[in-house]
């Protein structure tokens, strides 16, 4: 493994004398995933009641369409796509920083409650103030963001630790969601279908406007989160371990803890509550890359990939049926989960 690992890693140097080390694996797993969600993201473009070949996409992209494909793509499909990869990636990141922190495999956003907090304070302006699309948003990033808050301050105890934050956070789930279904009875008929449907994890109906927030948020923090890999991947030795190394672990966990929080609950205000997508790209990004550590550039674009390509199979592989892209997303996720749980039972680890 040894020999493995210093054959496809290089050091790059440049010419100021910065060094930086490179995994050539996992440069390829990147460039190859980039691609796919590319590819996918061109498809589904063309996906729809007035289909578009994969060259004409790429033409209109350009520039280069007709009057009535620079419309269909570009104010109709676009954003959409847009929306899904940039959903993808927040959730695939911000699932990627969760198992990291809780150094397990569990850690993630679906199962410590942050979709389910973001959820909260959508149903809260869909139920009870019968709020605005962009109030929603509002509220399921004031909900993840308390919810963030809440599970931080009970987990303290002389600093975080993974364990006790795994639990304090399926705690705080069971209780976020026995909230979500006790809203729901308390909405009418058509606040409660809105919900619903909102719970459900769709990137129907998306446009610009949602495109914008989540870029400018993605803009700032994920530059901000790959800086603060290398203290990351130094804190899964262990806190004192890490402290020699001259890592300021709490400040470094705090501000990674803030920073998944948030790419975790401005995904869910743009699409709702997708569920599987942050648990499994970081461990599918994982398997490829076959590198130990976080994988957080890995994860973000197997989180893209496997978000445009859930949301296409979720308009073509039913027939005439289109299904929210959370329903997809859940059951293929499901499915991952119970294998990985026979193939650890079956390791003896679990």
């Amino acid at each position: 493994m040894k020999t493995t690992a210093a054959r496809t890693t290089r050091t790059l140097r440049t010419p100021g004398g910065v060094s930086l080390r490179a995994d050539l694996r996992s440069l390829v797993v990147v460039i190859a995933l980039v691609l796919a969600a590319c590819a996918a993201g061109v498809v589904l473009i063309g996906t729809g009641d007035f289909p578009i070949s994969f060259g004409d996409v790429v033409k209109t992209l350009a520039g280069n369409g007709t009057a009535g494909q620079d419309f269909i793509v570009d104010e109709l499909r676009l954003p959409r796509v847009l929306v899904g990869l940039l959903v993808g990636a927040s959730l695939g990141l911000g699932g990627a920083l969760f198992q990291a922190i809780s150094r397990n495999p569990l850690g993630s956003p679906d199962v410590l409650g942050l979709s389910q907090g973001a959820t909260s304070g959508a149903l809260v302006v869909i139920v009870l103030m019968s709020g605005s699309a962009a109030q929603v948003t509002v509220g399921a990033l004031a909900g993840g963001l308390l919810t963030g808050l809440a599970i931080y301050l009970l987990a303290w105890k002389q600093g975080v630790h993974g364990y006790r934050l795994v639990l304090v956070g399926i705690g705080v789930s069971a209780v976020v969601t026995a909230v979500n279904g006790y809203l729901l009875t308390k909405a009418d008929f058509v606040d409660a279908t809105r919900a619903v449907v909102w719970m459900t994890g769709s990137l129907n109906g998306r446009d610009w406007s949602q495109v914008w927030p989540l870029l400018a948020l993605c803009a700032v923090l994920v530059p901000l989160v790959l800086g603060n890999a290398r203290g990351l991947r130094m804190m899964e030795m262990g806190d004192d371990v890490s402290h020699a190394l001259g890592v300021r672990v709490e400040r470094v966990r705090l501000l990674l803890m803030v920073s998944a929080v948030l790419l975790t609950a401005a995904a869910t205000a743009a699409a709702g509550p997708v569920s599987f997508v942050a648990l499994t790209a970081p461990q599918l990004a994982r398997r490829l890359t076959r590198s130990p550590g976080p994988n957080l550039l890995p994860s973000l674009c197997m989180g893209a990939a496997l978000l445009v390509t859930a949301d296409w199979a979720s308009q073509r592989a039913f027939g005439s049926d289109q299904l929210p892209v959370g329903v997809v997303t859940g059951v293929l996720g499901g499915v991952y989960l119970l294998w990985l749980l026979v193939t650890e039972r079956r390791a003896g680890r679990i």
